[in-house]
């Protein structure tokens, strides 16, 4: 369902910075323009106030922008100490949220962003990027939405971990029902329709 129409050109951008950044991948500008409710032409109009204000001085995002999709990346500027901060990161061991994130693409996965985000309630972007390059889990487009992806483990982490496969999980099974019955609750049996009652013909009155 489309959201409200925005009529304030500064609520407009802000709200599309916010859905931007929980995205964190290539969103489609017309999906763009119908999730907010407003004509693509307006939507045009707030990311160019938007672009203008990542590029002034003092910000570390960009405004990366294709004929059909646009996307929020950090600034070459940053590059250095992105990197930096990476290679910390990976010189550590896997942070309880890496962890659970982990957790969840292993027994739930293929598995979209989204339905991770909504298992964890917060943005997961960064803990997904992160598995991603240790080669902990893999990612292939979704075929069901445009530029979306599902998660699953990778054949690495199952050599690691000795598996032949997710199905070695303990309890694999009953995780995978409880997943399966949450994707696909059951619906619910159409109301049997009542007999219909006999109509007798009014006895005559004599």
């Amino acid at each position: 369902m489309a959201a409200p129409h925005h009529s304030d050109p500064q609520a407009l951008k802000a709200a599309i910075e916010a859905l931007l950044f929980v995205y964190g991948e290539p969103f489609e500008l017309k999906r763009l323009a119908k999730t907010l409710g407003v004509e693509p032409d307006a939507a045009g109009a707030a990311l160019d106030a938007l672009a203008a204000d990542c590029e002034a001085a003092g910000r570390g995002l960009a405004l990366v922008r294709t004929e059909k999709a646009v996307q929020l990346a950090t600034k070459p500027a940053q590059t250095k100490l992105i990197e930096d901060f990476v290679k910390e990161e990976f010189a550590e061991a896997l942070t309880p949220a890496s962890l659970e994130t982990l957790a969840i693409v292993m027994y739930a996965g293929p598995i979209s962003r989204a339905e991770i985000e909504y298992v964890r309630g917060v943005n997961s972007t960064f803990m997904l990027r992160s598995l991603l390059l240790r080669g902990l889990i893999t990612r292939e487009p979704d075929p069901k939405r445009a530029n979306a992806y599902l998660y699953e483990a990778s054949f690495d982490l199952l050599r690691q971990l000795g598996m032949g496969s997710v199905g070695d999980l303990p309890d694999a099974k009953k995780y995978r029902d409880l997943i399966e019955a949450f994707r696909n609750p059951p619906q619910a049996a159409p109301a049997e329709a009542a007999p219909a009652a006999e109509i007798k013909p009014a006895e005559s009155v004599q």
